[in-house]
């Protein structure tokens, strides 16, 4: 399974999906889905764009977890 940290990251700089979604330009919807982890694609241009954003490898922001099946 795939973990996102957007909510880990954002807590830590006290910001909301609001200011990310603005400062970005990415749909608050896909950030939204993100920050629940409940999105099943992200295009690679908005992984890009939150990279560039938070000054992250994609590693920090995206984490491969076996799931053990």
């Amino acid at each position: 399974m795939i973990k996102c940290h957007l909510s880990r990251m954002l807590g830590e700089r006290k910001m909301k999906i609001t200011d990310v979604a603005r400062d970005t330009g990415i749909n608050r919807g896909t950030i939204t889905r993100l920050y629940h982890e409940n999105a099943s694609r992200v295009e690679l241009d908005v992984i890009d764009e939150l990279c560039r954003y938070f000054g992250c490898e994609v590693g920090d922001l995206l984490e491969y977890i076996e799931d053990g099946r």
